[in-house]
């Protein structure tokens, strides 16, 4: 119901509570469509219809799209989160048995319990040294975007499989307890405020389509299809280079 007015439709549903139970999986624009952003093992939605295998959801930060039906199951209500680059869940507690899953940074869990080196959770055993309570978020955005540094340049892509650029300013954010919308634009429209002058660590460029974050007074970090991986690159290089292959200027500086 809460649909109405943002989205049009003959007719409005409650919607559903659904937890994604899969490592990552694609919200797309459509049944069989195209990928508009991502979403991580334990995220919940509100799935609003369920036909032909596809379910129409809504994500925590208000995206709306389609995702396979099959990779949905019920709440459970989760406790922590993979704080490293990645991880797996064993079989047992002990890491030559049989991994189960592979857990990108941002996937959420239920611990069950706690052991001498893993957290037994509902998807398996994991090291202790991976999860993160989620009551313990981070507390700088930058620290978590340079947890990214290498990873493969994805459009639409939230993990550190695969990222985009806003995806990156969405799981350094998310990470540290700050609500972030998951486009550059409605980024730029909610996040922040405008400030002129020396950047500082955490602050926020955007251009025309695309969103960085600085590490210190001269090095942003961002995914770039020019790089085609989340990469340090020089600010004053990376803005004249943007202009140059005919992204335009900055349009905005924020700080959070």
């Amino acid at each position: 119901m809460h649909l109405a007015g943002s989205v049009e439709a003959e007719r409005y549903v409650e919607g559903l509570p659904a937890m994604v139970d899969s490592s990552v999986i694609d919200l797309c624009a459509g049944p069989d469509g195209p990928r508009d952003r991502q979403l991580l093992l334990g995220a919940e939605v509100q799935v609003f219809e369920d036909t032909g295998g596809w379910s129409f959801v809504q994500a925590a930060d208000g995206y709306v799209g389609y995702v396979w039906s099959d990779l949905l199951s019920e709440v459970v209500v989760p406790t922590h989160v993979v704080a490293t680059v990645a991880t797996h869940a064993y079989a047992a507690e002990d890491f030559k048995s049989d991994d189960v899953l592979a857990l990108p940074f941002g996937a959420r869990v239920t611990v069950l319990d706690e052991r001498q080196r893993f957290f037994e959770t509902n998807i398996g055993f994991i090291p202790k040294k991976h999860l993160r309570a989620l009551d313990r978020p981070f507390t700088d955005p930058a620290t978590v975007a340079q947890l990214h540094f290498g990873v493969p340049y994805l459009w639409g892509g939230n993990s550190t499989r695969g990222i985009d650029c806003s995806g990156l300013i969405t799981a350094a954010l998310t990470a540290c307890g700050i609500a972030c919308p998951g486009d550059s634009d409605m980024q730029m429209a909610q996040l922040g405020e405008d400030v002129t002058g020396e950047y500082r660590r955490g602050d926020l460029l955007f251009w025309n389509g695309h969103v960085g974050m600085m590490v210190d007074t001269d090095t942003l970090i961002h995914a770039n299809a020019h790089h085609m991986a989340t990469v340090y690159e020089p600010v004053k290089q990376a803005i004249l280079r943007i202009e140059a292959q005919g992204d335009g200027p900055v349009i905005a500086h924020k700080r959070l």
